[in-house]
């Protein structure tokens, strides 16, 4: 208490909670900032995860025109952007030609493929009831529900608002202004970073981005030999709608483990529709072409990138499917080579610094 004076008789030591002037209250501050600003980020990534996955998609699209434009230089000197355009007038010229020739017959062919595959589940389900293993048809239901609203988020935006091609077409735009000039797009991500920390992080975009060259390269090479070898092999063996299920073989090779599942069960289910040898033909040459890839163009591709363990490929291509829907699914494999690299080179930092 104060004995008349207007003087106190005590102060408190120090500065106050409010008094930036402490360094422990700046410190504490910018802790909690730290702390803000990442919840933050993730609150909008949440948010935001459908147009961060098509942009991802875009960088996808501009790796695989970077390496075409790459090859391309290797034989003849052009502009970066003539080299561009090339690629893409000759990707859509081919595909105009592939759905121009053969357009008629692979929609009859899906119509085939869909009454062939109904008629063999008919056979499986009558075969599992007559042995006691087929559920309940409730459960039956319950499960193909289950499974259709697992696709998530992503597939809902992309069939509300402009559709699997507006998607597309997106995906290609992006891909095609990151590719014409992508050193731009590299300095301004180096210009969010710390001055301190820009060689290190240039030097890691530059591993990612050759990674994804080679990846892409591997996936590619994988897409075209699984989809002509299986559609000339199975012509030859006189499985019905060779030329549609060597077109799946090779759209569904870009999604490893889990297209080559759903491949494999296309093809022996169309294959035994058709007889016993003929579906022992179809399940040869399904084995055969997943032999081959995995044992001479997967270890090919990941002797010059990351090699990802199967089991690691397989559980990233769930939860991206369960979090992301078919989008996520097709892009899990980058998007975790990219993590892959990104630890990698993390690794060899505190390495080279323990050192």
């Amino acid at each position: 208490m104060s004995d008349g004076n207007d003087s106190p008789d005590t102060l408190v030591e120090g500065p106050g909670p409010n008094e930036l002037r402490d360094p422990e209250v700046r410190r504490e501050l910018k802790k909690a900032t730290v702390w803000l600003g990442l919840a933050a980020l993730i609150a909008l990534a949440v948010l935001l995860v459908q147009p961060l996955l098509i942009i991802f998609g875009g960088l996808v699209v501009a790796a695989l025109l970077d390496g075409g434009v790459r090859l391309i230089h290797r034989v003849v000197k052009m502009p970066r952007g003539l080299a561009i355009a090339l690629l893409v007038f000759a990707t859509i010229g081919f595909l105009g030609f592939v759905g121009y020739s053969t357009g008629v017959q692979v929609s009859d062919q899906f119509a085939q493929l869909r009454a062939t595959l109904m008629v063999q589940w008919g056979r499986l389900s009558a075969f599992a009831a007559e042995h006691g293993m087929m559920p309940e048809a409730g459960n039956v239901n319950d499960l193909a529900q289950q499974a259709l609203g697992s696709v998530g988020r992503v597939t809902g935006f992309i069939g509300s608002a402009f559709g699997a091609v507006g998607t597309f077409v997106m995906i290609i735009v992006i891909g095609v202004f990151v590719a014409i000039e992508p050193k731009i797009y590299e300095r301004g991500l180096q210009w969010m970073v710390p001055q301190a920390s820009r060689r290190e992080f240039a030097v890691t975009i530059e591993r990612m981005a050759k990674t994804m060259r080679i990846l892409l390269a591997g996936r590619l090479l994988g897409m075209v030999f699984e989809g002509l070898f299986t559609w000339v092999v199975l012509l030859i063996g006189g499985v019905p709608m060779a030329l549609l299920l060597g077109i799946i073989a090779g759209v569904l090779a870009f999604i490893p483990n889990i297209g080559a599942i759903a491949t494999g069960i296309l093809m022996v289910a169309v294959g035994f529709s058709a007889g016993t040898d003929t579906g022992l033909w179809a399940l040869g040459t399904y084995v055969f072409v997943q032999l081959f890839d995995g044992w001479v163009v997967l270890p090919l591709v990941a002797r010059r990138t990351v090699d990802l363990p199967p089991a690691l490929t397989l559980s990233s291509q769930i939860l991206a499917s369960s979090l992301f829907g078919i989008l996520g699914l097709a892009l899990a494999d980058p998007m975790t080579a990219m993590i892959k690299v990104a630890l990698e080179r993390e690794s060899e930092r505190a390495q080279d610094e323990a050192a």
